[in-house]
């Protein structure tokens, strides 16, 4: 199964939160992990990784955190992606320096390595402003008459 990693969903959440803010200034690396229910340490660590793959700014002091480095149309989901997670594989061979023991005998190398490129290419068509551009799920309240409590 392909699956993203949890660190990979966290960074996708703050670039789309970054994106949302646009120019109303930074947001600092606390303010997003506690908006998500995510633990502070951890989205500190997430965002550092993205600027250090130049995708995110970072600015210090008390009106400093964290900016997107491009606008959001310049940023693909892959980058993203690979900027946590290092190159999406899909085998154990997905890379040339992996060679496994069956590598010259492999029927289905060439397939899945065509497989992973049309993975990347629809990761690499998604922008972080596509994120952006989906509407977050709305809180609901529930309103049916079988889960209101009532007190006689």
């Amino acid at each position: 199964m392909l699956r993203l990693s949890k660190k990979a969903d966290y960074a996708l959440i703050a670039m789309k939160h970054l994106a949302l803010r646009g120019d109303r200034g930074s947001s600092s690396a606390r303010e997003i992990a506690g908006l998500y229910d995510i633990p502070d340490e951890l989205m500190a660590k997430v965002l550092q990784r993205l600027v250090r793959r130049g995708l995110l700014v970072s600015q210090q002091g008390t009106r400093g955190g964290y900016q997107l480095a491009r606008r959001p149309i310049q940023i693909t989901v892959a980058d993203v992606i690979q900027a946590i997670d290092g190159p999406v594989t899909v085998t154990a061979c997905s890379t040339e320096e992996n060679q496994c023991e069956q590598f010259s005998k492999c029927n289905v190398r060439d397939p899945l390595w065509k497989v992973r490129e049309r993975i990347l290419t629809a990761l690499g068509e998604c922008t972080i402003a596509e994120l952006a551009a989906d509407p977050a799920p709305a809180q609901t309240t529930p309103t049916h008459p079988a889960v209101l409590h009532t007190h006689l």
